[in-house]
């Protein structure tokens, strides 16, 4: 699992510090990474130098991606590169899927500032549109990214994106050996202060804890041990952010679209949120064409 993993790499500092734990993540997976740089074809890259059309945008790509490769030699790391012209969202998004990569890794925020990719850009794109599992890190300076993870954080809301990152998490555990957490939250911003409260409350409550028993169930039936669940009340995001911090959680698995390309992230925008202010990485996996039960 995640024996191909594409980085995206534009040499920042954010990219850079994601690019030595994405190596890691090779070692264990003994898998390569492809550093793909996307030269950006709404940008004005084009001159002339001795009569010959050089493209400065590629030429700096591929000084670039040199510097990420030797990164990878220092770790030992199976690599190669590419340098390809086009939007760089929709572009990475292609070329995952053309190329049947197992992951996209990401950064969202570099230790010295927003990244080139930054969320709400370029990450916040390829996680809503990929097919190909992304796995996002904000990496600030008292963060660590750990592999293998020991214990998997999936917050479901029952909906099918949510079944479709569990099943991609269970692989992923069986894989690392690692711990399975099941999140549900009971969203107390969907509810007004009318009369109806109560009965909303009570139905959002019975929701989350059959959501959080569907994957209980689905673990059972894989073989996989117990689920440790959670069903909390609260803002769905905050929610993730507290338990992975309690629980000692060292990733994340949630689903972001369902099947009709739905321009929504799942329960609103709290794998958007997740992705950015969660201190662990978050891998988003869009709706596959299994469920769990």
């Amino acid at each position: 699992m995640y024996e191909k993993i594409l980085f995206p790499f534009d040499g920042s500092d954010g990219a850079a510090e994601v690019l030595h734990h994405a190596g890691e993540l090779a070692h264990w997976a003994d898998g390569s990474i492809r550093l793909l740089y996307v030269a950006d074809t709404n940008e004005a890259s084009v001159t002339r130098v001795g009569g010959e059309v050089v493209d400065g945008l590629i030429e700096r790509g591929e000084e670039i991606l040199t510097e990420g490769g030797g990164a990878l030699d220092t770790l030992e790391v199976q690599y190669t590169t590419d340098v390809v012209q086009g939007t760089p969202a929709e572009t990475i998004v292609e070329y995952g899927d053309e190329h049947d990569f197992d992951v996209i890794v990401m950064p969202t925020q570099g230790r010295s500032g927003l990244s080139r990719y930054l969320l709400g850009s370029v990450t916040e794109k390829v996680v809503r549109l990929s097919e190909t599992p992304v796995l996002t890190a904000r990496m600030a300076s008292d963060e660590k990214f750990v592999v293998p993870f020991d214990r998997l954080l999936v917050p479901t809301d029952g909906s099918e994106a949510a079944e479709s990152a569990a099943k991609h998490a269970f692989d992923l555990a069986t894989a690392m050996d690692a711990e399975i957490h099941a999140l549900s939250v009971i969203d107390t911003g969907a509810f007004g202060s009318d009369a109806r409260t109560e009965q909303l409350a009570s139905a959002g409550e019975q929701h989350a804890r059959e959501a959080v028993e569907t994957i209980e169930n689905a673990a059972q039936k894989e073989g996989m041990g117990a689920v440790t669940s959670h069903v909390e009340t609260g803002s769905p995001a905050a929610e993730i952010r507290d338990v992975v911090e309690r629980e000692g959680i060292d990733a994340v698995v949630m689903g972001t679209t369902g099947r009709q390309g739905v321009e929504r992230i799942l329960l609103g925008s709290v794998a958007e949120k997740a992705v950015r202010s969660v201190p662990v990485p978050v891998i988003t996996v869009r709706n596959g064409p299994r469920a769990l039960l």
